[in-house]
């Protein structure tokens, strides 16, 4: 596990494609980053992280493809390849990358759950809701696995969390977490670049048994990827 946390890309890792816009990597026993891409101006053709993590026969999904299309693909593939049973999604924020999906989820009755700050901003905007909210912390468990989801504060925008999967020494950072190749802090339009620093502080200081960390966009490495991007946040200063 360490060797594919210390990695530079997710290329080092079992590869799966599921689709021409969908490709999955096992960087774990028990977790998978699936990687979609999606035409987004100006940007041209964007990858984005999320995360699948599976205990006895069920799964926990961490954010969903940018499209409901996509994330009907990627469902299918979970459900029918690795034959277990979708017990919920987490929403990492409001943007497309996180929630672009969730129309489908909540079609198919999987469970939906974010902040609090990201359920206003969605109804707000007239997104997608999530179904359960929180404020602070939230636990959910998946087959005989702990979930930890935390709100550390505003960041890459100002509903941004965590998640944490001790079993695995996992943590899902999303977008706050900028991958080691990236020299900017990214798309700002909704950041707090002043409370950003504080957060990503908050979150080294939390998770210091971290093996792996997932970046919202790039490739996985280590706790090396927040400080990196702490660094990159007082640059930008």
């Amino acid at each position: 596990m360490c060797l594919v946390a210390c990695s530079s890309s997710q290329g080092t890792a079992p590869h799966i494609r599921v689709s021409e816009d969908i490709e999955v990597f096992r960087i774990a026993p028990h977790s998978y980053v699936y990687v979609s891409y999606f035409e987004l101006p100006p940007w041209g053709r964007v990858p984005s992280n999320g995360l699948v993590h599976i205990s006895d026969g069920e799964a926990l999904l961490f954010d969903t493809p940018m499209s409901d299309s996509q994330t009907k693909t990627l469902v299918r593939w979970i459900t029918d390849s690795l034959r277990v049973t979708i017990k919920g999604l987490i929403a990492n924020h409001w943007h497309k990358d996180c929630i672009g999906g969730l129309r489908y989820i909540k079609s198919i009755g999987i469970p939906s759950y974010a902040n609090e700050k990201t359920i206003a901003v969605a109804r707000l905007k007239g997104l997608p809701v999530p179904e359960h909210s929180f404020r602070d912390s939230l636990t959910v468990r998946v087959g005989r696995d702990v979930v930890l989801s935390r709100y550390f504060g505003a960041a890459h925008t100002t509903d941004n969390i965590v998640s944490w999967i001790p079993s695995e020494h996992i943590l899902f950072g999303g977008c706050m977490v900028r991958e080691l190749s990236a020299t900017t802090p990214g798309n700002t339009a909704d950041a707090d670049l002043a409370a950003w620093p504080l957060t990503i502080g908050r979150v080294i200081t939390s998770y210091p048994a971290a093996v792996i960390v997932i970046p919202g966009h790039g490739a996985i490495g280590g706790t090396d990827l927040l400080r990196h991007t702490r660094d990159l946040l007082a640059k930008t200063k």
